[in-house]
């Protein structure tokens, strides 16, 4: 059965800015204080209304790396590629606005015990980190390779506390990748997924970043027979699913709401 999201958990709220801060090239980190901090789950998203053009009625999708219900924030971190997210980057501590959340569906435990391997590249780290978070919950190990183009545009903050999610794992191995070898080890993060698949046994893998780069650890992971969830990012028009503008293809022929019925997807069930 098509999976759609529930409708009646999304809902308008307020937020206001804590801190929004450059954490790597191109690449910020913003903290705000709002009700959904509460309700959202790991590998979900919220669409946030950006101040500064009224001429501008579209809603930023964004996924998040911590959500933290007892203090009430959020953690977003963001890519500065468009006016959209140009004009949330001019945001300060104190300013307000809305937002639309929770929306999509995350991130799901796999069904056993067994070790997880997190794939993340670029931007694509958030959500992984939110998922490494919701294996430390349900205390299941995991390993994690992550990549940046180079070292400038790694978020380094992210990765410092993807190691601190599973530093009480003293199997846990987070190996850091860069194209050009500025930072740890030099290549792709596949070549990096490809090695540990070689070493160790996986239950499930879970990925976020570059498509190309998503499509290489699907096939990976269909290859050694391990389940794998990808979140996908496509450009959301409306968010509710209505404009099409997020259409996901898929190996059956049929197409599926980026905004409703992911961002998280079985890869398997993808049309790379």
């Amino acid at each position: 059965m098509k999976a759609t999201r529930d409708s009646a958990r999304a809902r308008l709220l307020g937020f206001e800015v804590v801190s929004n801060d450059q954490v790597a090239e191109g690449a910020r980190c913003m903290v705000f204080k709002s009700e959904v901090a509460a309700l959202l789950a790991p590998g979900e998203f919220v669409e946030i209304s950006v101040p500064g053009d009224g001429s501008q009625v579209l809603r930023v999708p964004l996924s998040f790396s911590r959500a933290d219900a007892k203090a009430g924030t959020v953690r977003i971190e963001y890519a500065v590629v468009g006016d959209g997210t140009r004009r949330l980057s001019l945001m300060r501590p104190g300013d307000t606005s809305t937002l639309v959340g929770p929306c999509g569906h995350g991130w799901r435990l796999p069904g056993g015990e067994g070790r997880s391997l997190l794939v993340a590249g670029g931007i694509g780290l958030p959500p992984v980190l939110a998922a490494a978070e919701m294996l430390l919950a349900a205390r299941h190990p995991f390993d994690a390779v992550v990549g940046a183009q180079r070292c400038s545009k790694l978020v380094g903050v992210d990765v410092d506390l993807l190691r601190a999610a599973g530093s009480t794992d003293p199997e846990c191995r987070v190996v850091v990748c860069t194209d050009d070898g500025s930072l740890g080890r030099a290549g792709f993060t596949t070549d990096a997924m490809a090695d540990l698949l070689a070493e160790r046994t996986y239950e499930a893998v879970y990925t976020c970043g570059p498509t190309i780069m998503m499509a290489g650890v699907a096939r990976l992971a269909e290859g050694a027979g391990v389940s794998c969830q990808a979140s996908l990012e496509r450009m959301m028009g409306c968010g509710f699913g209505a404009c099409s503008c997020c259409n996901v293809a898929m190996r059956d022929g049929t197409s599926r709401s980026c905004c409703m019925d992911g961002p998280v997807f079985d890869a398997g069930e993808v049309a790379w």
